[in-house]
């Protein structure tokens, strides 16, 4: 492929430099390429057929990692594996049920609890800028992942007239509440402000939920924009999410840009949004690299890594930036994962602990055939690719047999339930 004028530029330079003997043969990152003396003038912008960041042609690379479902130990290896297979930027949901366990208690990373050590946010961001990645930052209310009541705190039931996702005070107070702690937390690490965030999400798929052209729909939505605004969010740019094929702009946020969810026919879906959207560049926000699976499933969901790497260069090639979703699946902690609702009996279908997705990297940390396809994909469309250095893939780790163990005592189901009548109301 032919390699951008300002790229030939750029290496010119840095040979130039080199011969001289400067530092500037160093190792270039991508932070490097888009802040080279340190000045910020424009965070991301996304006008015409490219983003731009600090008022340079980008293209996305991302991958998703869930902070809470990778041990912290691990966060820093993980993200140097992002960044080794030519990625520039880590996408990450926020669980507002781990961040609020209790209404008006809130942790991040601050409480002696089982989860307390996953909810640093911070730590989590700053790592990822120290690894030369970029961060798109998705704060919910609403998050899905396959998470117990799409990452929303349980207590919100003990309203009896609870509505969620709507215009709905007795929803939103307890929204702005976790807002208000939440946002002032990373607000100062928008790119903006030196720090990686150069996009926030408005809500999450929520054209496959509500409709924002609907009058309760588009307040709700409307409400969310203003408390991100309200916290300085907007210097980040705004965007959302979904299954455009079918729900079209029913998740549309005024100002904020619209992006696609898919597994497959980039061409169809892409297509759709540039139709929806024709003057903005395109953003495949969730690639599906594979899926998830469900409890009594007769074996785990794969899909063919040669599809995968057929459908990534697909998006590519239809000049789309991308994140693929996801690109490490890691594990639901703490009876956390979530369910979904199947078409014939028993209808519910609980999710494994396990969220391996059958994602380039595997949920115990290793290199998949996904992983290389991955790689050299994005190596052949990345305009940066010989202008910005990758490290090394990190080695594998060591992975460690547990001993036995013996269950000296157990309850068995029917005398749990007998016990139920005991227990006092949750309400």
């Amino acid at each position: 492929m032919m390699i951008r004028e300002a790229t030939v530029k750029v290496l010119l330079i840095r040979v130039f430099l080199c011969l001289l003997g400067f530092e500037a043969c160093h190792a270039l990152g991508y932070y490097d390429y888009y802040v080279p003396d340190g000045t910020i003038k424009a965070g991301l912008v996304a006008e015409g057929d490219t983003f731009t960041l600090n008022n340079k042609d980008l293209t996305i690379f991302s991958g998703t990692l869930h902070y809470f479902r990778v041990h912290p130990d691990h966060w820093r290896d993980t993200l140097r594996k992002f960044r080794a297979a030519g990625l520039n930027a880590v996408e990450t949901y926020v669980p507002w049920n781990l961040h609020e366990p209790r209404q008006g208690v809130f942790d991040f990373g601050n409480l002696d609890e089982d989860m307390s050590r996953f909810l640093d946010l911070r730590t989590f961001l700053k790592t990822a800028q120290e690894e030369d990645l970029f961060v798109l930052f998705r704060p919910g209310p609403f998050i899905c992942a396959e998470w117990d009541f799409g990452g929303m705190p349980s207590w919100l039931l003990r309203d009896e007239n609870m509505r969620v996702r709507i215009n709905y005070e007795g929803f939103m107070d307890p929204v702005r509440d976790y807002f208000d702690n939440l946002l002032p937390r990373v607000a100062d690490l928008q790119f903006t402000r030196g720090g990686p965030i150069i996009a926030v999400q408005i809500e999450n798929e929520y054209g496959s939920f509500g409709d924002a052209r609907e009058p309760e729909g588009k307040a709700y939505l409307e409400f969310l924009k203003k408390t991100l605004t309200d916290h300085g969010c907007n210097e980040s740019l705004f965007f959302t999410s979904d299954g455009i094929y079918w729900n079209e702009d029913r998740g549309a946020v005024e100002g904020a840009l619209m992006t696609a969810n898919f597994n497959s026919d980039p061409k169809g879906n892409l297509n759709k949004l540039k139709k929806l959207q024709p003057n903005r560049p395109l953003m495949t926000t969730e690639y599906w690299t594979g899926w998830f699976d469900h409890w009594l499933a007769e074996s785990h969901s794969v899909t063919d890594p040669n599809e995968f790497g057929k459908t990534l260069e697909e998006i590519l090639l239809l000049n789309s930036s991308v994140n693929m979703y996801m690109f490490i699946g890691g594990t639901s902690f703490a009876f956390m994962a979530g369910a979904n609702v199947g078409g014939s009996w028993p209808y519910y279908t609980p999710d494994t602990t396990s969220y391996d997705y059958d994602a380039p990297i595997s949920e115990a940390g290793d290199y998949t055939e996904k992983y290389t396809i991955a790689k050299d994909v994005i190596a052949k469309y990345n305009p940066l690719e010989g202008v910005v250095d990758h490290p090394e893939k990190p080695p594998e780790r060591e992975k460690v047999a547990y001993d036995k163990v013996s269950v000296a005592e157990y309850l068995k189901f029917p005398t749990l339930l007998s016990q139920v009548n005991l227990l006092k109301p949750f309400l």
